[in-house]
């Protein structure tokens, strides 16, 4: 008779031999280069990839390994960054520009190569140079390996839902004469689901410029949201319906009944849909969630519409539309935000960590740069300065001669600095507005100041709104890992009764938190994947400013725990 440890291990070895089988390569070729769409009685040059947008949507299951190669045909540099992606030991692959690349020049390529480990849900691809994003961006999705169920009633469908932002002019235009002027950007032209305006725009009244997508009665389908928006959250509703969430940032939740959904650029909601109402026509809206005062923004709408089969013709020339909330309706934003839970046991899930190595409490929000020598008010930001952005009072400067990972992994000095303050360097009320334009607060210098942190470290962070030039909802994003969010509250974080509202059980974990309008987020998550890891706004209006900083994760005491050389043919700076 065989020894029970003998068959622990063929038991063993039987279930890695499965594994290995059940995952395959998955390779695309991008080809990014110019291509002219019609939209909103114009005709644009874009960059795109492979001739359309949205670019190709990637499908892959949880095991498999993904290896794109991209040709920039374009004018501009380019990266791509596969947003969400862990990128286990496979940090060269994130992607941003200048943290853990240099980039792909016009005329050159670079391929792209990782496993997807422990991961499975809606995720997304973008540029992550300038504004290139608005319309290089696609679809990662994620689906269990072969013999894995979702843990929800199969859908009928999945349908990506990619909300997107539209400009009739040149992005990388819109955003240099900002960054010259120290102006805001001028604001977007139109919202877009899949690419379509909806028929509430100029010139977009033929449906081919609507997304239309046909359903049948009493079936269950699975919408894949996607916010590709540059600078605008946004609410989602489809008239007539209600959706449960299941899944946020490729993290399975508790099922979470609502008529609307709220997405912030760069976050992404799974939710069920079912089409029990008569048969007919219903439009689908987006329209923004616009939290800081007297900002302009584009409020607009866009729209598509779900059809049943066999609608009446009268129904399907007059859809219904649903009521969209009010833009600065910051309490349904906050209900929606706060009321999401993670599915405890569910596949991948993970607890939350119980000890703390690194405490910080981080202020984000917008200030001033000098216009120039002393005196010099003649900029387009306030006060005839230029619009600048902050963490802890240090505004984020990305390197230009090395990439911060490269500058790490081959001890290169000279390129970034660790002393990222675990705190502000002063302390004030971060949210009364009365602190407004306060001339000795609002000026932050430019730097590449980075946190350095052990492998497998906790590290929890308060992330705090700033009233320096006006309170508004961030939306935080983190390269190569996911966060537990444990609450969220408006005013200052006060540790002595906010502490006890912490949901230690089961918060939702992303990999993108918006920080709420004058208020505050904390997050916690375990460095456990070496590399450099950019943490920032995902609002493209605010990157560029300096809304940012970094984690220099440090290897761990295993080859398992420790970043390999780069590949051959990373691009140079």
């Amino acid at each position: 008779m065989a020894r029970p440890e003998s068959l622990i291990f063929w038991a063993l070895a039987l279930a890695a031999l499965s594994s290995m089988a059940s995952a395959a390569i998955v390779e695309h070729t991008f080809h990014v280069q110019n291509l002219t769409v019609n939209r909103l009685c114009q005709r644009r040059v874009i960059t795109a990839v492979n001739g359309i947008l949205p670019g190709p949507a990637i499908h892959v299951q949880e095991g498999d390994t993904l290896v794109v190669h991209v040709f920039n045909k374009s004018p501009y540099n380019l990266t791509i960054h596969w947003h969400g992606i862990f990128q286990l030991l496979s940090g060269w692959a994130d992607g941003p520009e200048y943290i853990t690349q240099c980039p792909i020049r016009p005329g050159s390529s670079y391929t792209y190569k990782f496993t997807i480990t422990g991961q499975e849900g809606t995720l997304w691809w973008h540029a992550h140079v300038q504004w290139l994003r608005a319309t290089v961006h696609g679809a990662l999705i994620i689906r269990p390996r072969a013999g894995h169920k979702y843990p929800f009633p199969k859908p009928h469908r999945e349908i990506p839902i990619i909300l997107g932002e539209w400009w009739n002019a040149n992005v990388i235009d819109v955003e240099n004469q900002a960054l010259a002027t120290g102006a805001a950007p001028n604001n977007s032209d139109a919202y877009t689901i899949n690419g379509r305006p909806g028929n509430l725009y100029n010139c977009s009244q033929n449906p081919k410029f609507t997304y239309t997508y046909k359903v049948q009665q009493g079936k269950t389908y699975l919408l894949r949201i996607i916010n590709a928006a540059l600078n605008n959250q946004l609410f989602f509703k489809v008239a007539g319906h209600k959706m449960t969430v299941v899944a946020v940032d490729a993290s399975y939740t508790n099922p979470y009944v609502t008529d609307v959904v709220l997405v912030a650029p760069g976050q992404t909601t799974d939710v069920l849909l079912t089409t029990d109402q008569a048969p007919g026509a219903y439009y689908m809206a987006a329209s923004p969630y616009a939290s800081a005062p007297n900002v302009s923004f584009d409020n607009t709408t866009t729209r598509g519409i779900f059809i049943y089969e066999n609608a009446p013709s009268a129904t399907v020339s007059a859809p219904r539309m649903p009521a969209l909330p009010a833009f600065n309706d910051t309490p349904t934003a906050h209900k929606f935000n706060s009321n999401l839970t993670s599915l405890v046991g569910g596949p991948h899930w993970v607890p939350v960590p119980r000890h703390i190595d690194e405490h910080m409490y981080v202020t984000v929000g917008l200030g001033l740069a000098p216009c120039g020598a002393p005196g010099n008010n003649s900029c387009g930001g306030p006060n005839g300065q230029r619009l600048s952005a902050s963490m802890n009072n240090a505004s984020f400067q990305f390197p230009t001669t090395l990439s911060i990972l490269q500058a790490f992994f081959f001890n290169v000095r000279g390129i970034y600095t660790t002393d990222f303050p675990n705190k502000p360097p002063v302390a004030f009320d971060y949210t009364n507005q009365n602190n407004s334009m306060n001339q000795a607060l609002i000026f932050a210098p430019k730097k590449t100041s980075v946190k350095k942190v052990k492998y497998n470290a906790t590290v929890e962070m308060i992330l705090q709104d700033t009233s320096l030039i006006a309170v508004e909802n961030h939306p935080m994003h983190l390269h190569g890992y996911n966060f537990h969010v444990l609450a969220q509250g408006f005013g200052n974080f006060n540790p002595k009764t906010d502490r006890k509202k912490f949901n230690l059980v089961n918060p939702q974990i992303r990999n993108t938190i918006g920080v709420p309008v004058g208020g505050w987020a904390a997050i916690r998550f375990q460095a456990n994947n070496p590399g450099a890891w950019i943490v920032h706004c995902h609002l493209d209006v605010h990157l560029p400013l300096g809304l940012a900083t970094a984690f220099v994760v440090e290897n761990g005491p295993t080859p398992s725990s420790t970043l390999p050389p780069p590949p051959s043919d990373l691009p140079t700076c």
